[in-house]
């Protein structure tokens, strides 16, 4: 129908350069002339997407880490006293043991973490995959202690209560030389052997990136050069005459 004007409901349907209008916002067009949606992520959207499950899992990986720990560190043994809980020998092994374990677990999780990383992410090699790895190691070592310690430790702090003066029994593994700090009464910020995760992942990384026959640290495609069929193959260049060959008739 004409409007008042005398334009068209198929005018007025239409933009300036004959196509449909559809009232709305549209992207660029592509090669295709079709519009791309505004609203897409873009390769820096999805590389931050990446590293931050990354950082997630490897959080969590923390878990089945303390629990490695706690079963192989051994327990300290206590006696009950009317004061609580002493060590019964003088200089008790057990407690260095469960910080050398700790520290032997986080330095071999810190270079599968970095390995891991390396092999896995190739399209994001570079700083935000060395970050990504640092800071999931950091976490998943705050995780694996606060999971390892607590193995045992409910039963323990019953015998503590519970327990006649003078019975025998285990203290749960504990570190001594490591463990989290508040800075300002704000930042937790870890300490000790909760940083040899961390440190096995910066150093296991860049190692592998100073040996990387890539300069961008991505594999980069072969260059195979080709002919393209029917392409005449140059004869190849006649070899010289010998010293002693006889010289061609002149005429």
């Amino acid at each position: 129908m004409a409007g008042p004007d005398g334009a068209t409901d198929s005018d007025a349907s239409t933009g300036p350069g004959g196509q449909p209008d559809g009232g709305g916002p549209t992207g660029p067009a592509g090669p295709d002339g079709a519009s791309v949606p505004t609203g897409a992520d873009g390769p820096v959207q999805r590389a931050l997407t990446r590293a931050a499950g990354a950082v997630g899992l490897l959080t969590l990986l923390g878990v089945p880490l303390g629990l490695l720990w706690a079963t192989l560190a051994p327990g300290t043994p206590v006696i009950k006293t009317a004061d609580g809980a002493v060590y019964a020998e003088a200089q008790p092994e057990q407690p260095i043991a469960a910080d050398g374990w700790f520290s032997l677990l986080g330095l071999g999780f810190g270079v599968l973490v970095a390995l891991g990383l390396w092999f896995l992410l190739r399209r994001h090699r570079g700083p935000l995959g060395l970050l990504a790895g640092v800071l999931g190691s950091l976490g998943a070592a705050v995780v694996a202690w606060q999971s390892g310690r607590r193995v045992g430790l409910a039963e323990f702090q019953r015998l503590l209560v519970e327990a006649p003066t003078g019975q025998h029994f285990d203290k749960p593994a504990d570190l001594r030389a490591g463990g989290v700090d508040q800075v300002l009464g704000l930042l937790p910020v870890p300490h000790g052997n909760l940083l040899l995760p961390a440190f096995a992942v910066a150093v296991t990384y860049t190692l592998l990136a100073g040996w990387s026959r890539w300069p961008s640290l991505r594999p980069e495609p072969e260059e195979v050069s080709w002919v393209p069929a029917g392409t005449p193959v140059p004869a190849a260049a006649p070899e010289p005459p010998a010293p002693d060959a006889a010289e061609p008739p002149r005429g």
